[in-house]
């Protein structure tokens, strides 16, 4: 358990209370405050007066003289508004604003236009008055009016008490959790004014008229046993100028770049995070690379609800709801090609960090209530990034259900994929007797951050009749310890990141001894993991390689991780990558060591194909994208994170040609998408002889028959030995082995296609082996053979 200890806060000064001045016009009432100059924001109204005068504001504390003249577009009428739903939810006849927070001693409701929101100027507060405007720990208000151009946010007043939980400020104005855009800077690594990282954010205040053309568009609803993941970045895929799109780094670029994916075989894309995030927030100056460093990955949400802005081709455009529509066009689009769209998401943390962190939303709004605290208010750090969101509170679990139902039903996103998720299963913050069974029992106590083994918030998503029906992806682990792989609470229906497949693929494809069986179990789909506790193969998300660490081309090219561009000293990042570089440490290699590489890689892909699971592919990877061997590139908005088209389109990046055939394969066997896993009665292991596997600590060798009822029956042979091999394949009476796949043939004859040049004298040059039901197979290499009958050999 890491706790992250609040220091004195000797900074901290007074906060400065609005003054409230209601103003009456015709039959309706205006709830009107003038602002005061803080340290943060300057508040300004533009007040009912049918004079037109501008209103004079200065405060003895900064003497700042604000002058600002009356719009009468900003008359609103005002009314008590519902508690629900939460958010700014837009009718016929106006908006309501509801926002929860149970220890804040008052709201107001802050009206911003565009124009204002980067001077931090307040166009209209809205103080909501406690009897008329509150039910239970709902603030709420529903307004009538002129909203072009109009953001908003709150401002709560209540403790300011670190030790007690509470950082409430009045000077400060909050996102509400719920807004469904978010408005601040309007285009990508642009710094707000003076330079600043930070820059004021603003919800986008929603209207009636707001509509989007789906085209009729429905969920794909591919059975997962059939899907091939593809894990992207959304600016990283087409901001190399190589790309050549009209709109690079956008979603609208992504679009542009769709037919990619078709022609890989991918059906399903993993977005990664493109909730709302800061990019700036790391933002210093990199003396290593001469450039500055970036929140490149965006692992740091600062809203859950609003489509990242700055990955949309319309910057501020409509308040934010370009942004929204952009995002929707880009699901559209890869329906229209067969292609699934999920998500990754970030409910772990937030961007707002430890006690020293920003008040950006959650913290203002009630911090003791969306984060995991210890008692002296010191806030728990299960997540590595300083602070742990509070998922098993009744408040926080209904609003992350909230959260992935919008996505579902308004973005039409086809599922989520939940980084860190371990954490989703840890105990709340209020979790004792009288919280969770409404009265004090025997039971014993469950301390904060406990792991629970039915999880609330799992239990929820599992069994919500919107969310049970989409891909539910868990990354079962966290930054504290907690490892779930193969027993992450899944209620049937989730699947998880393996790992272990990963860390045994490697290990075993680089030829480390006594990795031959726990392949078995990873070519089957990890029963080892999933069998006992009711699930299938397909609940195995399978992967190599991700954003985390070494790309492939790096995993057979780097022993060592080399950070160095990070300006860490090359102390971040992954120590234990289970890479090998093939003899020869970095790109500059002898032709040897490079043709061992391109083998090791075909081999690698290859048994991702051909694992039972689903296969999950990282951006870049089908060309042989480098890192230069950093295996934590998550600052970097450059090169080394952006997909290189000119390096993909090279005559000599063959391959991407090997990757689409070996996909293709995958899709049009029947036996490597299996809802169960395999038997006997499909599956037969062999060694370098028929029906004879060698599971011993020194072998290296592994080797399958597979029936398939459009192929017929395939063999499937690893040698991982730095020793050649010639093996004897099972007898088949009347048939004969025919060579598809070979990995340790050059390209383009390591996939015998039927219109490749050259073919039937390849397919002859070991006719003479297969003549005698063998078959010789390279060093560090892997095959697939088909079955076919005399007459067609």
């Amino acid at each position: 358990m890491k706790l992250l200890h609040c220091p004195s806060i000797s900074t901290y000064k007074p906060k400065l209370h609005s003054q409230d001045c209601p103003f009456s016009r015709r039959n309706s009432v205006d709830f009107v405050s003038i602002g005061r100059k803080s340290r943060i924001s300057v508040a300004v109204v533009n007040a009912a007066a049918d004079s037109g005068r501008g209103v004079k504001v200065e405060t003895a504390a900064t003497a700042v003289v604000v002058e600002k003249p009356m719009i009468e577009r900003h008359r609103f009428e005002v009314l008590p508004g519902k508690p629900l739903p939460f958010g700014a939810t837009a009718t016929d006849g106006g908006v309501n604003f509801a926002v929860f927070s149970s220890h804040a001693t008052s709201a107001t409701l802050c009206l911003i236009t565009l124009s204002d929101l980067p001077q931090k100027r307040v166009t209209v507060q809205i103080f909501l008055d406690p009897l008329a405007n509150k039910t239970g720990d709902v603030w709420h208000v529903f307004l009538k009016g002129d909203f072009e151009n109009m953001l908003y946010g709150y401002k709560f007043d209540g403790k300011f008490s670190p030790e007690e939980g509470h950082f409430f400020d009045s000077s400060q104005i909050v996102l509400d959790p719920y807004a469904k855009a978010t408005v601040s800077r309007g285009e990508y690594g642009v710094l707000g004014p003076a330079d600043d990282c930070w820059p004021p954010m603003a919800g986008m205040v929603p209207s009636a008229a707001d509509q989007f053309d789906w085209e009729g568009d429905l969920p794909l609803k591919f059975p997962q046993r059939d899907v091939v993941i593809y894990e992207m970045h959304v600016r990283g895929y087409t901001n190399h100028e190589s790309s050549g799109t009209k709109f690079p780094g956008t979603y609208r670029g992504v679009v542009e770049k769709l037919d990619h994916l078709k022609e890989l075989g991918v059906n399903c894309i993993e977005l990664m995070p493109c909730h709302e995030f800061n990019e700036l927030e790391y933002y210093s100056y990199n003396s290593v690379l001469g450039d500055y460093k970036f929140n490149f990955w965006g692992y740091s949400t600062v809203n859950f609800f609003s489509p990242m802005g700055r990955y949309s081709s319309a910057g501020l455009s409509n308040c934010g709801l370009g942004a929204i529509n952009e995002f929707k066009y880009l699901v559209k689009e890869a329906h229209k090609r067969g292609i699934e769209v999920i998500m990754d998401v970030v409910f772990n943390h937030t961007a707002e960090g430890n006690e020293n962190g920003p008040i950006v939303s959650f913290r203002g709004v009630d911090n003791s209530v969306f984060y995991m605290l210890a008692p002296k208010g010191e806030f728990y750090n299960y997540s590595g990034c300083g602070n742990t969101f509070n998922c098993n509170h009744p408040i926080v679990r209904q609003f992350i259900v909230d959260c992935l139902r919008y996505w579902v039903t308004e973005m039409h996103v086809d599922g989520f994929r939940f980084d860190l998720a371990s954490i989703l299963t840890r105990s709340s913050s209020l979790w004792d007797a009288v919280n969770v069974y409404g009265n004090s029992t025997d039971v014993d106590v469950i301390t904060t951050g406990t792991p629970l083994t039915s999880p609330p918030l799992i239990d929820m998503i599992s069994n919500d009749p919107i969310l049970r029906g989409v891909k539910l992806i868990a990354e079962a682990w966290d930054c504290g310890g907690l490892y779930q792989v193969g027993t992450f609470p899944h209620w049937g229906i989730w699947s998880e990141w393996n790992g272990k497949y990963r860390d045994i693929v490697r290990q075993f494809i680089k030829g480390t001894d006594g990795f031959s069986g726990a392949l078995a179990e990873c070519l089957c789909g990890s029963p080892n993991l999933y069998q006992e506790g009711g699930r299938n193969p397909w609940n195995s998300i399978n992967f190599v390689c991700a954003h985390d660490g070494f790309t492939l081309a790096d995993l057979v090219t780097y022993n060592d991780k080399h950070n160095l561009a990070n300006g860490e000293d090359n102390k971040d990042g992954e120590n234990h990558n289970n890479s090998w570089n093939c003899g020869e440490e970095g790109e500059f290699a002898s032709i040897s060591v490079k043709k061992l590489r391109k083998r090791q890689m075909r081999n690698f892909f290859l048994c991702l194909m051909v694992s039972q699971g689903v296969p999950m592919i990282y951006m870049g990877d089908e060309y042989g994208h480098t890192k230069g061997g950093n295996n934590n590139t998550y600052c970097h908005d450059n090169y080394i994170n952006y997909f290189r088209w000119d390096k993909k389109d090279e005559s000599s990046s063959e391959f991407f040609r090997f990757c689409c055939l070996v996909t293709k394969f995958r899709h049009e066997c029947e036996s490597l998408g299996l809802d169960g896993f395999p038997t006997a009665e499909r599956l037969q292991w062999h060694g370098h002889a028929p029906g004879t596997p060698d599971w011993s600590e020194t072998s290296r060798f592994v080797a399958f028959t597979l029936v398939d009822k459009v192929k017929g029956e395939l063999y499937v042979a690893f040698n991982a030995s730095h020793l050649p091999v010639t093996i004897t394949l099972p007898d088949r009476p009347g048939y004969r082995w025919q060579p598809l796949v070979d990995t340790g043939k050059p390209a383009p004859y390591d996939f015998l296609t039927d219109d490749l040049p050259g073919r039937e004298t390849a397919a002859k040059q070991y006719s003479h082996f297969l003549d005698a039901n063998q078959y010789p197979m390279l060093s560090y290499s892997s095959i697939i053979l088909l079955l076919s009958t005399d007459d067609d050999a």
